[in-house]
């Protein structure tokens, strides 16, 4: 069945790519494992997608572990990130989606820079005024980079957001246009930046309609609705 539901996703955003003139390959798609078993992973692997996140730091080392074999997975933290988890987020995490304040920048350097590693960041954004929402406000966020540009640890790969969900996906699209727009300007004044991550099984088609190249899939693969 996961088979099944990834073809379907990959036709799906095959056709928008297609009315867009862009490459389905330049679409990463990031399946989330929330709750799922490292079998159901495996199979997810098998189907060609090898990019994976993880919601919670302590259900990620447990399937890092047993999934040890499959060393080219490629780890994605895209929950909220403790400055008290870091340092084993630090050891498993190819790329942190939810890096939203200083102080947590200079935790992931430190720990980083202490295994000779340079960690690979997205900055989460608030684009809503959800209080449920993690994220920097948009219009710190330039200044935010300013700020940590100079860590040798920290490599900034672009922007992540959370965007409300509606039962009409058409409504998230001012959310992801904030963002995009926000990455162009990053792009010009400061640093070029390869990801945008938004965009999940609800609402993936106009994320990528507003720029995303980066979504975080997870009820669509393994549900399949």
């Amino acid at each position: 069945m996961i088979e099944r539901n990834i073809l379907e996703v990959k036709q799906r955003i095959k056709k928008i790519c297609s009315d867009l003139a862009i490459e389905p390959e330049s679409i990463t798609v990031v399946a989330v494992s929330k709750n799922r078993s490292p079998e159901e992973i495996r199979e997810v692997v098998k189907a060609g997608i090898v990019d994976i996140g993880e919601n919670r730091l302590q259900e990620a080392v447990s399937k890092y572990k047993v999934l040890n074999d499959l060393s080219f997975i490629r780890w994605h933290m895209v929950g909220h990130l403790q400055r008290n988890k870091v340092k084993e987020a630090v050891r498993i995490f190819d790329l942190i989606h939810s890096l939203d304040s200083l102080r947590l920048a200079e935790e992931i350097n430190r720990r980083a820079e202490l295994i000779g590693k340079v960690q690979e960041v997205l900055i989460q954004v608030k684009t809503s005024p959800e209080p449920t929402k993690f994220g920097i406000e948009q219009d710190k966020v330039i200044d935010f980079i300013r700020e940590i540009l100079h860590f040798n640890n920290l490599k900034i790969r672009g922007l992540m957001t959370i965007a409300p969900y509606f039962d009409d996906p058409q409504k998230t699209r001012p959310f992801f246009r904030i963002l995009r727009e926000l990455k162009e300007n990053i792009d010009r004044e400061l640093l070029k930046l390869d990801f945008l991550s938004m965009g999940m099984s609800n609402d993936f088609e106009i994320a990528i309609q507003e720029g995303a190249n980066m979504l975080r899939i997870g009820r669509l693969i393994f549900e399949g609705k």
